[in-house]
């Protein structure tokens, strides 16, 4: 599972012209689900994502959480994020799980994240979608979960 995490002013995300979601400050997570993940990594992800200390404290150093700065996140979903890009000039996406599993564990990834108190927005699975957001700082952190113990 791959996400890519960005400390946001403020983000939303339409489909149809109609806002799915939005949040006035917090994180923005692009998500993507891989073969062969499952629920330990959404756990994993989910408990990463929700510590992540990258906004700052009155000293002005990244020691505080989205919770503990009334933040909110803002989870789409992104299978491009799963893509080879290495062979020839068009990425393959045979990487990122089935639609099925994925729509399963993005949901999953939703709810655990919900159940820690934040508010979470999200985007709509598998549907074109326009972000818009404001990056504070700016701050981007990439999670893969294949490269981490699952603890």
């Amino acid at each position: 599972m791959k996400a890519v995490v960005q400390r946001v002013r403020n983000a939303s995300v339409t489909v149809d012209g109609k806002v799915t979601g939005s949040i006035d400050h917090g994180l923005l997570v692009y998500l993507g689900v891989a073969r062969g993940d499952d629920e330990r990594d959404v756990e994993h992800l989910v408990r990463k994502i929700t510590r992540l200390r990258i906004f700052c404290d009155e000293a002005g150093k990244m020691n505080l959480d989205v919770g503990q700065v009334g933040g909110g996140l803002l989870v789409v979903s992104q299978f491009t994020l799963c893509a080879d890009p290495e062979s020839g000039n068009r990425p393959s996406f045979s990487p990122a799980a089935d639609p099925q599993t994925a729509q399963t564990l993005y949901g999953l990834f939703l709810n655990q994240a919900a159940r820690t108190g934040l508010e979470v927005r999200c985007g709509v699975f598998g549907a074109k979608m326009h972000v818009v957001y404001e990056n504070e700082g700016p701050v981007t952190i990439l999670y893969d979960t294949k490269n981490t113990e699952k603890t």
